[in-house]
């Protein structure tokens, strides 16, 4: 059976973001399965029973972006120096 070892020098300041995407990735494709699958749906509700203005509708999409990305603990600014 192939196999494959990931080693992280945790003290390099590159290898700890690395390792940090890495171990963080099944988070981020669920983050983003969310976004693409079930965003859409809510928003369209949300934004629907309201007169909102088109910068409070981009207000309210990136409201709900930050509020799946924190639901599966992706803190972009730490994955991202």
């Amino acid at each position: 059976m192939p196999q494959a070892t990931l080693k992280y020098d945790l003290s390099d300041p590159d290898d700890f973001v690395a390792h940090l995407r890495a171990i963080k990735s099944l988070d981020m494709a669920l983050a983003i399965w969310d976004i693409v699958h079930n965003t859409k749906k809510s928003l369209h509700r949300t934004i629907g029973e309201t007169d909102l203005s088109p910068d409070d509708v981009i207000d309210e999409v990136y409201k709900k972006i930050y509020e799946i990305l924190d639901d599966h603990n992706i803190d972009s600014e730490e994955l991202i120096i």
